[in-house]
């Protein structure tokens, strides 16, 4: 079905201005994002952070913490794994392991705000991991999978210079977190806060990461009745969604 007000919002300068030249497409880039969550007397709290405005994509937006796939994700080793509904709906269209988009969250989140999506490691021997993930080691931290769950994924429009093929996940962040720690500002993501899900809407947000609130909500109303991740995208007709 097509999205009322998605479509002509990204038309409107939202994530950045609309750009038409006679260059080919960019093929999207492989992304994850993490929406943490915690109770907040009948909702619930969701961490968010505003983007540098020296980024050439969405600058000054408050989003999720979240970035792009890296090629040895998918190779990290973790204390558990995804929840097997989560892997399968990850599965569809990519060749990628469904564990690396979930890895990729977690490494984006520790980046972005210095919190640990894992378990604490009982073996004090070091682990030989790729670069990007010693930082993470170093804190006797191992990544766990098990409380993330695929909620839903959004393609760029192919008018833009920047494309992502993201993929949301959402966590209790009571159970996924490894302590109670403060979220830090950092280089990629300032402003780092708690926000009510009635707050995060009165923010300056990307339409995808407003559109992840709704879905959020649906949920968080109807515990038991969980839909299928949707899929935001762009078609001859403007933005759709579809339930993966």
């Amino acid at each position: 079905m097509t999205v009322p007000g998605i479509q002509s919002a990204y038309d409107k300068e939202d994530d950045g201005d609309v750009i038409v030249t006679d260059q080919p497409s960019p093929r999207p880039k492989d992304a994850a994002t993490l929406i943490l969550l915690r109770p907040a007397g009948p909702s619930a709290e969701v961490l968010m952070g505003k983007r540098s405005g020296k980024h050439s994509f969405m600058p000054d937006k408050y989003v999720f913490p979240g970035g792009r796939v890296d090629p040895t994700d998918g190779r990290i080793p973790a204390a558990s794994e995804l929840h097997d509904k989560s892997a399968e709906k990850l599965s569809i269209s990519t060749r990628r392991k469904p564990r690396a988009f979930a890895l990729t969250a977690i490494r984006e989140t520790f980046e972005e705000t210095g919190l640990i999506v894992g378990k604490a490691r009982q073996d004090a021997a070091p682990y030989k991991v790729h670069k990007d993930w010693q930082d993470f080691f170093s804190q006797s931290a191992i990544p766990s999978l098990k409380g993330l769950r695929f909620i839903g994924r959004a393609i760029t429009p192919p008018y833009r210079p920047k494309r992502f093929d993201a993929r949301f996940f959402m966590a209790d962040a009571r159970d996924a977190l490894i302590d109670d720690r403060p979220p830090v500002d950092g280089a990629e993501l300032s402003d780092l806060q708690w926000v009510s899900l009635d707050a995060a809407l009165e923010l300056d947000l990307p339409n995808v990461t407003r559109f992840m609130l709704s879905e959020i909500e649906r949920r968080i109303a109807s515990p038991r009745q969980q839909p299928s991740p949707p899929l935001l995208r762009w078609t001859q007709t403007g933005h759709s969604v579809t339930r993966l």
